[in-house]
């Protein structure tokens, strides 16, 4: 391949900036530029940039046409659902490109029979020609590296066609359908030939759920069943990665196999040892100097000197990570553990992005730190009102309906709201909102069940803070950005509790993002609070990951051990959130409850420390601080 770029810094403007060059430098040739778009999450942040540049630097469209790489089957075109939707919404409606110049295929043609079919896939190929061709594809990539919806399977020449959606495509989608059993089966999509026809390709991946899959794409084999793969056969590609979608490419995991490293970096030779371990099947104490140089470390023991010593430097910063006194040991020497002793009791607040993400994440260290006699504030973000299933609704009114009735109060408006509530639900359809009466009830639901599980844990009903962040009330799995609005919410109950310690969630694969963007509100009123405030240069912030992914060993910097009483306990408290029991609406890529992820990551992360030569826990849940 051409071109990889990992790089955290201004990589929209960057891309967008791009673009916009190539549509500038057909404008100048009296050309059309010729854009094949994709859809999803991942260009989002580009288009918004695109947008920008058009409405603020003058950035026209009137010279560009698009095709889209694919589309669901069958799916009307004015569906919420659809991608000719998302294009309106992300791109067309807020530029002056020509209507007749953008072409989606179309999931509301009925194509009854084969010829049907064969014509119209191939006209939409022949569209594509008499313009000239692609002159830059954008493509994002798939768990199972599908690009466009070119599946595990898909030829290399193949062209425009209907396909059958693989099972983990659906699986990954079913956020914007609001479950599985809505998502179409098939799709419309341009064919990996038609793709690799392009003059040149940028591909896109974001996030750590994108990580083994990017690694595959580059550095394997090509391979039909990881259709990305056949991009290493065009000589104009780039790929686009952030640093947790590159974690899994060997210049970064392991950079010691294919250079020399300075190994001055503690973080580094952490991840290094650790591997190694893994490697061997070693304790950190057991490796020798063979294993070393056997292993491309030589440099390493080069540079630090015998194996023994640095076993015991990592030995020795693995063993201070782990603490069961999550607020810090009252009038203890804290030089070698992750909190401060002082103050002995602290003020902490709790960032839960939905009201269960509290206790499934780090639920043995929230009932920890309210055993050892914190103050503890959990403040739930978003009132996660999209994540209740419908019938819950119709259960929680018709309760509300014999509760008036048997205690004799007046019932008139819960009975009209019940006839209304029913006759909604039963009219609604597979890719329509919620009323606001219904995002009202499943919002009261979550809320009832947070404060169950607060109460569970501990912590008066005082403590527990509903903010209801503007960005996230659209009553759709598509949120707005974060604004000033949502940042100054943060601030207020930050400056109210001037803690001594903020957990918030780390965990930026989450199926429908919401994490990412209630991480970003933090960031930022972190960032403005620190010119202000100066309770804030006493506060630490630990961040833990949810039900999708734990931080590497190497990574972590605080590990707090839960016993077996501890993490029945927090089953328990995860429990008191019913309506997520059994089957949540989001459950995204992973069968298991909620509960069972969690045990089963906080054991893992346990036996991992184990395994290193550490000591042996039940379970373990883990933080890594932000440095602000």
């Amino acid at each position: 391949m051409a071109n990889l770029v990992y790089s955290e810094e201004n990589r929209f403007e960057k891309l967008a900036k791009q673009i916009a060059d190539l549509i500038v430098e057909r404008q100048k040739e009296g050309k059309n530029a010729v854009l094949g778009m994709a859809t999803g999450s991942t260009p989002v942040k580009v288009y918004e940039e695109l947008i920008r540049l058009h409405q603020e630097e003058g950035l026209s469209f009137q010279n560009v046409i698009t095709f889209n790489l694919d589309e669901y089957y069958p799916m009307p075109a004015h569906s919420i659902n659809s991608y000719a939707h998302f294009m309106r919404e992300y791109l067309f409606d807020h530029v002056d490109i020509k209507p007749e110049n953008t072409h989606i295929p179309d999931g509301s043609t009925s194509l009854e029979n084969v010829e049907e079919m064969i014509k119209y896939c191939t006209g939409y190929e022949k569209k594509i020609a008499d313009v000239g061709g692609i002159d830059l594809q954008i493509l994002g990539i798939g768990r199972n590296g599908h690009i466009g919806f070119n599946e595990p399977g898909s030829a290399y020449n193949s062209g425009t066609r209907l396909i059958t959606l693989d099972a983990k495509t659906r699986m990954d989608n079913s956020s914007h359908f609001m479950g599985n059993e809505n998502i179409p089966r098939k799709a419309l999509t341009m064919g990996i030939g038609t793709i690799l026809r392009a003059k040149a390709i940028i591909l896109m991946a974001w996030g750590p759920g994108k990580a083994s899959i990017v690694q595959k794409t580059v550095e394997g084999d090509l391979t039909g069943q990881i259709p990305a793969t056949y991009l290493q056969r065009h000589d104009n590609v780039q790929i686009v990665v952030d640093d947790p979608a590159a974690a899994e490419l060997t210049r970064l995991k392991t950079p010691w196999l294919v250079k020399m490293c300075t190994w001055s970096d503690n973080s580094l030779r952490r991840r290094a040892v650790v591997w190694l371990c893994q490697k061997t099947k070693k304790s950190i104490l057991k490796l020798t100097d063979e294993d070393y140089n056997e292993n491309g470390m030589s440099d390493l023991i080069a540079q630090q000197g015998q194996a023994y010593q640095v076993n015991i430097q990592v030995f020795n910063e693995l063993q201070h990570t782990i603490t069961g006194w999550p607020g810090g040991k009252p009038y203890s020497d804290d030089t070698h553990r992750p909190e401060r002793a002082f103050p002995a009791k602290k003020r902490a607040i709790i960032f839960s992005p939905h009201p269960d993400d509290d206790v499934i994440s780090m639920g043995g260290t929230f009932l920890r730190l309210v055993d050892q006699g914190h103050q503890v504030h959990v403040a739930y973000q978003t009132s996660g009102n999209i994540a209740v299933f419908d019938d819950d609704v119709v259960r929680f009114v018709d309760f509300a309906l014999d509760f008036n009735r048997d205690m004799g109060y007046e019932d008139k408006e819960v009975q009209k709201l019940y006839t209304n509530v029913k006759k909604y639900l039963k009219e609604k359809k597979a890719d329509q909102q919620d009323s606001p009466e219904i995002r009202k009830i499943k919002g009261v639901i979550r809320r009832g069940e947070a404060k169950a599980a607060c109460r569970f844990c501990g912590i008066p009903d005082e403590n527990a803070h509903f903010l209801n962040m503007p960005f996230y009330e659209t009553g759709q799995t598509r949120k707005k950005p974060i604004g000033q609005e949502d940042v100054d919410i943060i601030k207020n109950l930050l400056n109210e509790i001037r803690p001594h310690q903020v957990y918030a969630a780390g965990d930026l694969a989450d199926p429908h993002g919401t994490h990412k963007v209630c991480l970003d509100a933090i960031f930022e009123a972190f960032r403005q609070l620190k010119e202000t405030e100066d309770w804030v240069k006493d506060c630490y912030l630990w961040l833990y990951r949810g039900a999708w992914h734990e931080w590497s060993v190497d990574e972590i910097e605080m590990a707090v051990p839960i016993s077996p009483p501890e993490l029945e306990r927090k089953r328990k408290a995860i429990f008191k959130h019913q309506s997520q029991k059994d089957t949540a609406v989001f459950p995204g890529n992973d069968p298991r409850e909620f509960w069972q992820r969690a045990e089963d990551r906080n054991r893992a992360t346990a036996q991992i420390y184990n395994q290193l030569g550490l000591a042996e826990y039940e379970a373990m849940e883990a933080f890594v601080r932000w440095h602000f």
